[in-house]
């Protein structure tokens, strides 16, 4: 019994440091059941239950639950590896894929439908039935990403850019500056002098 809560340990552990690891262990498919089920509640409630909604951000959140301003339907896969600054807001149907940590600053703003995807698949198909792995995703404050876009693994996003609509980011983004695009690349700097 020992052995097998090590190894489960071991799995978590490896995940989180993006290392292949087995998404079916049982511990970690029980941190997913979990988590769906938080989500299902939270998606479930009404505008006039917003005590509910934060007690529910607050258990799904590692941080941040506490300001979080958040429309559902939201997902994730294990909510503890979502670490969030003061009053971020996530409008309706945004996805966080969080096998890796995700770090959103201060009073960032996802609008509808935005996905956040640490995960990554193997390119060689035996490996991919039976391991992955995964890269952290960094958010910086004052952020907007449009509508839409696609988040994906090992990205940074400095501090008061704004991410386009439809967007797909690949690759890191520097503060104070549009981009968008798919693959998504920097379109012109940003004034933000008066923040």
């Amino acid at each position: 019994m020992v052995a097998l809560m090590s190894d489960e340990l071991n799995e978590r552990e490896k995940m989180l440091r993006g290392e292949f690891y087995d998404a079916n262990n049982p511990a970690l498919l029980a941190d997913r059941a979990r988590i769906r089920d938080l989500c299902l509640d939270l998606n479930q409630t009404r505008e006039s239950e917003a005590t509910r909604r934060r007690e529910l951000c607050c258990q799904i959140f590692g941080e941040g639950g506490d300001t979080v301003v958040l429309q559902p339907p939201f997902f994730c896969d294990y909510g503890a590896n979502i670490r969030l600054g003061e009053k971020v807001f996530f409008n309706f149907n945004c996805v966080v894929l969080d096998v890796c940590p995700v770090t959103i600053g201060s009073f960032t703003q996802m609008g509808s439908g935005v996905q956040i995807l640490t995960p990554l698949h193997p390119m060689d198909a035996a490996m991919r039935r039976i391991t992955e792995f995964g890269a952290p995703i960094s958010i910086g404050e004052d952020v907007w990403i449009g509508s839409g876009a696609l988040i994906l693994p090992g990205v940074t996003i400095g501090d008061r850019t704004v991410i386009g609509a439809g967007s797909v980011v690949t690759r890191s983004i520097p503060s104070d500056v549009f981009a968008a695009g798919n693959p998504c690349r920097v379109i012109k700097p940003l004034d933000n002098s008066r923040v």
